[in-house]
């Protein structure tokens, strides 16, 4: 679709609106840029095992092309992994120039590391059912018992203990301040790196549908 590949055009024009048109936060100074990138990410690993949770249900209920869901299922997950180790590396920089550590088990932090392993044992579950005949019903519920989780582990249980986490600046009394310029670049991004999961996710289903033709066009010669 040509919609996934106006990422190419939005993609450089967010990280210069970034680093050179958003001014830097008054308390966190320049260290702020790497918001940018750090909550688009974040949010894009919630989207994307959203997604797999959503297949994975469609799997079970229908029985029409639950291959496929079975794929689909996976490669959001897959996906999401990417983001998810990418929302650790961002956030971890980000701790390091504001708070002086790169690692300080702070309730964000330790979450998100926590739905990092659910979803590193579930990579893991999927590639050792490799020859089980129901690997797509188990995998499936895995990943539903993990959607129904998410919530817990990104919005719920950070906010019950105190954080670090600077929502003093980005969402003090549930409502986002930031200055205008911050606003713009901060949603733009969100939308492009949606849009660069959805560019990925989609090749990543490309490709599984090609193995599958070529494997079913071996076992017919």
């Amino acid at each position: 679709m040509i919609l996934y590949r106006l990422v190419f055009i939005f993609m450089p024009a967010v990280i210069c609106m970034a680093f050179m048109w958003a001014p830097p936060a008054a308390i966190l100074g320049d260290a702020s840029r790497i918001l940018y990138f750090h909550v688009p990410v974040a949010w894009v690993s919630v989207v994307a095992f959203i997604v797999s949770g959503i297949q994975s249900i469609l799997f079970l209920v229908s029985e029409n092309k639950r291959k496929e869901r079975e794929f689909m299922a996976y490669n959001s997950a897959a996906a999401g992994m990417v983001f998810t180790i990418l929302t650790v590396i961002t956030g971890s920089i980000w701790a390091k120039l504001s708070w002086g550590s790169y690692w300080n088990w702070d309730p964000r932090e330790t979450s998100i590391v926590v739905l990092m392993l659910i979803y590193i044992a579930y990579l893991s579950l999927y590639s050792s059912l490799k020859e089980h005949p129901n690997r797509g019903g188990i995998s499936a519920v895995y990943l539903i018992i993990a959607m129904i989780t998410m919530p817990f582990l990104v919005f719920i249980i950070p906010r019950v203990y105190l954080s670090l986490h600077p929502d003093t600046i980005i969402n003090r009394e549930g409502k986002i301040h930031l200055e205008a310029a911050m606003r713009i670049t901060l949603f733009s991004s969100i939308v492009t790196f949606t849009l660069l999961y959805g560019y990925i996710y989609r090749l990543m289903n490309r490709i599984s549908r090609l193995e599958i033709k070529a494997e079913e066009k071996h076992y017919d010669i």
